[in-house]
């Protein structure tokens, strides 16, 4: 029996999120990590127009007033966890081998505390040894200028990242030769993207925070907003105030769908919030490209088009309509595990609203069809007009709180050509202009050793990849590894022959790179650019920024090349935003527009103006097949998502209250239907084993059964312990994002 067998306890998922509760676990969280004054200082100032933007999810700020705790539970772990007291330098490493270290958990190396020293561990070496600043940024670049091309090297991002750190980040790699960028997009919502240029012409979504209050159906789909985006729940509960309907839609009913306990209200505070979800479908997992299709063919039915706008604005609207005017409805109930009454009780609700936004996240992007899935949205929001018109839109949400600026300011594998075009006009370079490797390629090329040099801005590459086992060894044959962070996590460990940890400033902490206060920008999902700036110590003093590390590793290995000025960008973070409103599409006047208190919000055609910048001059409705995902007799469709403690690959601690968990985190949640199918009781041990076309055989030992209300047939298990489940080649058609959401396992009794 482990430690976590022991502890671990399952009591009754709850009914509602935040309230009285999350204050509580907030603020002793808070004051345990941070202390008293620096708890109070930072909270305070935390999604302040004068002070820094949560290092959480993407959630836009209120443009006019703010609430003085203008933030939720997991945005204060995030600040606790960053500005922990505790911190991880020279004796620590000399204290802990590398293979110490990799015997530990994920949740203990972060726990460790604050970076304080640049790091270093030299190929052969056991443990890491301190470094100067000058050695570290020589040594990185004598690896990169030995390389016999710059496609050996990938330049990973974080969601993390501020725009200015992106913009000199993808400028060092693209003067260096490669478009070699990976994000941490490509493992979430690459999907979105994809489906959106392609359809609208805009990879964003089309609606702004006002948009959402001013609903009349809000739909949200394979998304948790209650753990992944709470804020999201003060929206929601706006727009129940005046009238809203919510239609959700997930395999798992979460709490922050049932009710929300407002803890800004005194309502919420006594336990009397707002039921959200006016209706809840229990869809099977993958069950949602024919859900959209039947509620298509329905909303046809009712003849319900947007006439008007359909002829000016789209084209494909035939084909798709002939496609829907026939549906076979035994596969539809079979993929969706919903009755045909249930459905079209759905399509009542979008066939009387008026203005409609349609949310997803990571619930519907981690599909092989996750693609043809989000372009069905659209098909839907085209047909009844519901795009570029006040309350009504496409709003995916994105879980990285700077993962849709970083894609702006050009940190992507495949740039758009307007981009390369305003680096070469700036800059007087020609930038390369084939498209580089994505998150999944990167860990092939090192696999198959065409590829030896990675630095990650940020971010968790090893635990946030799939097929663990795979990247892990793939880093591992890495010559190099650089990694700029703020906390010890599974990369430091997993990591190249030799090996970097380069220290960095956190949001909260101020930033006097070249003597002067600096502030960084960043960009929510809902394409608001604002200003961020820390307002406490750093934890230590030889921390650097982003832009400051960033510019030190493409000096030592740039030098003067271009003529671009590496030293003057990180002193003066306006010089870079000077460029960056020259350089990037829709950023023009960028360092003058970010003075302004609230920003400015980055352009989008088919939101503001109802056009569409597609090859064809307007939305496209596109046809695809229906698919019914099947697996073999007694196996099960696992899900990986996230606990309410934590944020992507970062822990905070061990308990999911929202889902009646405590103590522990390897649980398999699974229904009732299935226990009694397969023989096994609640509480069993078991082991879980994937099964891929490759026949290669993963496994994640050791996982509690949990009776839970889920979908016969779909079972869910936290990331990143399942990680090690998703084969690397299991990826979704078109944008190539890991299939996280689909893994077909069979459980083994221990």
């Amino acid at each position: 029996m482990t430690d976590e067998d022991a502890s671990l306890r399952i009591g009754a998922p709850a009914d509602h999120a935040a309230g009285l509760p999350a204050v509580r676990l907030s603020l002793v969280n808070a004051v345990q990590r941070m202390g008293v004054r620096a708890a109070v200082r930072n909270l305070r100032t935390l999604n302040q127009h004068d002070g820094f933007d949560c290092m959480s999810c993407a959630w836009p700020d209120p443009q006019g007033h703010r609430h003085a705790a203008e933030f939720c539970e997991n945005g204060a772990k995030a600040v606790s966890w960053e500005a922990d007291r505790a911190t991880v330098g020279p004796d620590f490493f000399a204290e802990h081998s590398i293979a110490d270290l990799a015997g530990q958990t994920d949740h203990w190396l972060e726990k460790q505390g604050r970076l304080t020293h640049p790091m270093v561990r030299r190929e052969g070496a056991t443990h890491y040894e301190p470094i100067s600043w000058d050695e570290a940024f020589a040594l990185a670049g004598s690896f990169l200028a030995a390389l016999p091309s710059p496609d050996e090297a990938a330049f990973y991002t974080s969601g993390r990242a501020s725009n200015e750190a992106a913009f000199v980040y993808q400028l060092l790699a693209r003067a260096f030769g490669t478009n070699n960028l990976p994000d941490c997009s490509n493992l979430c919502h690459e999907s979105t993207g994809t489906a959106l240029l392609r359809t609208i012409g805009v990879g964003k979504g089309s609606v702004t925070l006002d948009d959402l209050h001013r609903a009349d159906l809000i739909v949200v789909s394979g998304q948790n907003p209650g753990t992944n985006h709470p804020r999201m729940l003060t929206a929601l509960e706006i727009a129940k105030r005046d009238g809203a309907k919510i239609l959700a839609i997930n395999p798992l009913p979460e709490a922050g769908l049932r009710r929300f306990d407002n803890p800004q209200r005194v309502r919420g505070m006594a336990g009397h919030g707002t039921v959200l979800a006016d209706r809840l479908l229990r869809i099977r997992s993958n069950g949602d490209l024919a859900l959209w299709q039947a509620i298509g063919h329905l909303l046809l039915r009712r003849g319900v088009a947007d006439r008007e706008f359909i002829d000016n604005s789209t084209v494909g609207f035939e084909a798709w309509a002939r496609h829907l005017s026939e549906i076979d409805r035994d596969a539809v109930e079979a993929a969706t595990g919903l009755p045909w009454a249930e459905i079209d009780e759905a399509a009542d609700m979008l066939a009387n609203a008026k203005r409609i936004v349609h949310c997803w996240a990571m619930g519907i992007t981690q599909h092989r069809n996750a693609v043809a899935t989000i372009k069905e949205f659209v098909n839907v929001a085209l047909l009844q007009g519901m795009i570029g018109k006040p309350g009504a839109g496409l709003c995916p949400v994105r879980g990285h709180s700077n993962v849709q600026g970083d894609r702006s300011m050009g940190i992507w594998e495949k740039p758009p050509p307007a981009l390369l075009d305003g680096i070469r006009a700036e800059f007087g370079f020609e930038p390369p202009r084939h498209h580089g490797f994505d998150a999944v390629d990167t860990v092939k090329a090192f696999r198959d050793g065409r590829a030896s040099v990675l630095v990650a801005l940020g971010g968790n590459f090893v635990a946030a990849m799939p097929d663990t086992a795979v990247t892990a060894a793939a880093m591992r044959g890495a010559a190099l590894t650089v990694q700029i962070s703020t906390k010890l996590n599974r990369s430091h460990v997993e990591a190249g022959r030799t090996a970097l940890i380069l220290p960095t400033l956190g949001r909260t902490e101020r930033d006097h790179t070249g003597g002067r206060e600096q502030r960084i920008t960043v960009e929510d999902s809902m394409s608001a650019v604002h200003a961020s700036r820390g307002r406490s110590a750093p934890a230590g003093p030889l921390l650097r920024s982003e832009v400051d590390i960033v510019c030190g590793i493409a000096a030592a290995t740039l030098g003067d090349r271009h003529g671009i000025p590496w030293e003057a960008f990180a002193s003066d973070y306006d010089q870079i935003r000077e460029r960056i409103g020259r350089v990037v599409p829709g950023c023009a006047g960028y360092a003058a527009k970010i003075r302004d208190e609230g920003g400015f919000t980055m352009p989008h055609p088919p939101r503001d103006a109802r056009t569409f910048p597609t090859p064809e001059g307007k939305a496209v409705f596109t046809v695809s097949p229906l698919e019914v995902m099947t697996v073999p007799p007694g196996r099960l469709v696992l899900q990986t998502l996230r606990s309410h403690d934590q944020f992507n690959t970062t822990i905070y601690g061990l308990d999911d209250r929202y889902r009646g968990v405590y103590a522990g985190r390897r649980v398999v949640f699974i229904s009732r239907a299935d226990l009694d199918e397969l023989g096994f009781a609640d509480g069993d041990i078991v082991d879980l084993i994937s099964e891929f076309s490759d026949g290669v055989e993963r496994r994640a030992d050791r996982f509690r059964l949990v009776e839970y209300d889920t979908p016969k047939g779909c079972v869910a298990a936290y990331y990143p312990e399942t990680n090690p489940l998703v084969p690397l080649e299991s990826q979704a058609a078109e944008s190539g994002t890991p299939t996280s959401k689909w893994v077909v396992v069979r459980l083994v009794p221990r």
